[in-house]
């Protein structure tokens, strides 16, 4: 074979891989800022103050995320958000859809066993409950757009700041429109940490909430925002108050794949029947089927839980790819803060905090009475 064939047969690879690398190179800054703010949160959610109070990695990704977004990022001299947006973008997607799926990694299928159908019926109706009123009401009375209020109810509805996050790419929200509704989370999650101890001394007097210890625990667990927040105000009550709390807390998270695609089809329906109405829609798009946004990393969050609940992984390897998890959830909640101006966040007014209060009052309130009622119907069938 001749030389010059032999450099025939190597230019395509040269010309190919030229393309890789320079696609590599725009991304790399903007997923080191990420992943550097990502790293930045977990050695500070080590603080003990900040565990006890139940302040989460990823809170304190985004406030860290947040503040470097609105001070070095924007300032065109320094040039970081011109070559860390590729990286940063994919962060807060890519990466973000990983992470969901690998969250599945923290939950098994008998993880179900320990709460009983219970405790199951007590999830799905806190969970349908709250995202419902928080849709209803957001739009009707407080006229948020749908997607700021659907954020809202699916962050107190299932599990904080990772459930909002998880929902971003199936309602398409704006990055803002996150950080609201993650702030919100953290606002009323956080004030319930110290609330609910104070509520298990009233309920040992009132009996609202049946089951003692453990069944204030699944009140805990299934009405608490974050698993952070479920962990450190259950920890205040007693060890097996927080033992079927994060149970039933787990629990909640494993809905949020078949609630996310459900969600997807229900939105791309109301989607095809406005389009196909008139005057709401010209004649010309009239019966248009819009396409079902499907979220795949939710069916790879079902298939992980699945993997995870019929396989024993050892236990470093669960070790490292929960770890691996936590990163790239961190450095997701890193990106959207970096990508969220805090004149957003004001131009959003009070509205989002009136929606998330009322919601916090239901799940206090109406959890209490759905904790009381379902357990005596499930004994009476």
């Amino acid at each position: 074979m001749s030389a010059s064939s032999h450099t025939a047969l190597h230019l395509p690879d040269a010309a190919t891989s030229r393309p890789f690398s320079h696609g590599a190179r725009r991304l790399l800054p903007g997923l080191l800022l990420a992943g550097t703010l990502a790293g930045a949160a977990m050695a500070l959610s080590q603080w003990s103050w900040l565990q006890s109070n139940g302040v989460s990695t990823l809170t304190l990704a985004m406030v860290l995320g947040m503040v470097f977004g609105n001070t070095v990022y924007p300032l065109q001299a320094a040039g970081v958000a011109s070559n860390s947006e590729p990286g940063v973008n994919l962060a807060k997607q890519t990466v973000l859809r990983l992470g969901v799926a690998l969250y599945g990694l923290r939950l098994t299928i008998q993880d179900i066993a320990h709460v009983g159908v219970a405790g199951v019926a007590i999830d799905a109706l806190v969970l349908t409950s709250t995202f419902a009123l928080a849709t209803f009401v957001g739009t009707r009375w407080l006229g948020l757009d749908r997607k700021t209020a659907m954020l809202i109810g699916v962050g107190s509805s299932i599990c904080g700041a990772a459930a909002v996050m998880a929902a971003e790419p199936v309602v398409r929200a704006r990055a803002e429109q996150v950080t609201v509704a993650v702030a919100t989370v953290v606002v009323f999650g956080t004030l319930a940490i110290f609330l609910y101890p104070v509520l298990f001394h009233l309920n040992q007097d009132w009996q609202i909430v049946p089951g003692g210890a453990k069944g204030f625990g699944i009140y805990i667990g299934s009405t608490l925002h974050e698993v952070a927040q479920v962990v450190a105000a259950a920890a205040s009550v007693g060890a097996q108050a927080a033992d079927t709390a994060v149970i039933a807390k787990m629990v909640r998270v494993m809905m949020l794949a078949p609630f996310l695609i459900a969600l997807s089809a229900w939105l791309s329906w109301d989607a095809s029947r406005s389009a196909g109405e008139w005057p709401n829609g010209s004649p010309a798009h009239r019966g248009r089927k819009v396409p079902l946004a499907v979220p795949w990393f939710a069916f790879g969050f079902i298939g992980i839980v699945l993997l995870n609940s019929l396989l024993t992984l050892p236990a470093g390897v669960r070790g490292a790819a929960t770890g691996l998890d936590s990163v790239l959830l961190a450095m997701a909640m890193a990106a959207l803060g970096l990508a969220t101006p805090l004149s957003s966040i004001r131009k959003a007014g009070i509205r989002p905090l009136l929606l998330a209060l009322g919601l916090f009052v239901w799940l206090i309130a109406g959890g209490a009475l759905i904790n009381c009622w379902v357990p005596k119907l499930i004994a009476l069938s």
